[in-house]
């Protein structure tokens, strides 16, 4: 019998469908192995218990990664480091040398490696939490990893150009879309207005958030942007802290506050941490989405429709399509002001980037019969069994 650890290492839930459906499908199709799923707190496993299908964790051996008291004067620096993910690595070492594979969604686990006999390391695997297009997501140090999943050909071609050995990679599929319910279109309001999701990044450096953000919401709140509906949908990190540092871009900013007329509209939906955040509610019920960075972007593309950037500083543009292919799905603007007469003219919901944005979807996820969580759990096994012969 073989032990593969599902490893839930974060503060916040948005990774958990990426990785929670792939764990459970492992433990129904595999059980000649041992699954363990390691979390960090119990609203993670909460939220697990939520995506998974119960008769698959039935066999699920649970482990959480609690800290001592002594540590909490540590983990206050969560705000700048990511001090309580390194002190559960730590702290549960022993947990992962016992394993045979470690699944995770980031890179942070690789420091566990440090505290590990190479007799007793076992192999990493890793499932990325989202699809898009940043730097960040390609980082060199993957080549550490013994497999990566990935959910196509976009994230392949990527992998490779960073020195990724293409041994190492698996095409998948992306596990998120079999974890939530794809097949209605919620009701996001009780009227006909058409909705808008805006949905900022943290990245102090490409966010819009910092600096026409709070305008933004000012004018759905007016009398003119009540015509509309907006959800306000920020990646759940922008609210987490006040400061944010980017050390991909060396910058750091003051995250600014949702304005108050924002908050008292009976028209705009702000959510900072709701699990309506991670279960594609908003992206699959929005007409348009309003952006930046973020690659929820492409899970909005599911079903193509309008999509407007926001590029305040010509951050995203700096970068261009070569580097951030989902520029093509929409058009951009530096202000409100034009990102407004744009929505104005978008009553009749006319999509001039449809099939660019079809074939950004096409490029980026592997859809096939089979549901990604099984595809995925079946490159785990395979990597099992290649290790032990």
């Amino acid at each position: 019998m073989r032990t593969a650890l599902f490893l839930f290492n974060h503060d916040a839930p948005h990774q958990v469908a990426h990785l929670a459906g792939t764990a459970a499908a492992f433990a129904r199709l595999y059980p000649q192995h041992r699954t363990v799923i390691a979390y960090a707190t119990v609203p993670i496993r909460r939220a697990i218990e939520r995506i998974a299908p119960a008769p698959d964790l039935a066999a699920v051996q649970w482990h959480e990664l609690a800290l001592p008291a002594w540590t909490k004067p540590v983990t206050a620096l969560d705000s700048l480091v990511p001090a309580s993910r390194l002190l559960r690595l730590r702290n549960h070492a022993d947990l992962f040398a016992r394993a045979d594979a470690v699944i995770s969604t980031e890179r942070t686990c690789l420091k566990v490696k440090r505290f590990i006999h190479p007799r007793d390391m076992p192999m990493f695997i890793r499932i990325p939490h989202g699809a898009g297009d940043r730097n960040v997501t390609y980082h060199p140090d993957y080549r550490q990893f013994d497999r990566i999943l990935l959910a196509g050909e976009k994230a392949v071609q990527h992998m490779t150009a960073v020195g990724v050995a293409r041994d190492r990679l698996r095409t998948v599929g992306y596990p998120k879309f079999d974890a939530v319910d794809r097949s209605p279109r919620p009701r996001l309001f009780g009227n006909d207005r058409l909705t808008f999701v805006y949905n900022p990044h943290f990245d102090p450096h490409l966010s819009s958030w910092y600096d026409v953000g709070p305008a933004l919401l000012e004018w759905f709140a007016s009398s003119e942007g009540q015509d509309f509906n907006c959800v306000f949908a920020p990646h759940v990190m922008l609210f987490r802290k006040r400061l944010h540092i980017s050390p991909e871009y060396r910058r750091a900013r003051l995250r600014p506050d949702i304005p108050a007329s924002a908050m008292r509209a009976d028209n705009i939906v702000v959510d900072l941490d709701g699990p309506r955040l991670f279960d594609m509610t908003y992206t699959l019920g929005a007409d348009a989405y309003l952006g930046d960075a973020s690659s929820q972007l492409y899970e909005f593309l599911l079903r193509p429709r309008p999509v407007f950037l926001l590029d305040p500083r010509g951050a995203l543009a700096s970068e261009g399509e070569a580097s951030l292919p989902f520029l093509a799905a929409g058009h951009r603007f530096a202000g409100v002001d034009g990102l407004v007469q744009a929505i104005r003219a978008s009553r009749d919901l006319h999509n001039d980037f449809a099939q660019p944005q079809q074939r950004l979807f096409d490029h980026t996820f592997s859809m096939t019969d089979t549901p990604a969580p099984e595809r995925a759990a079946a490159a785990i096994a395979d990597a099992l069994a290649s290790a032990q012969r």
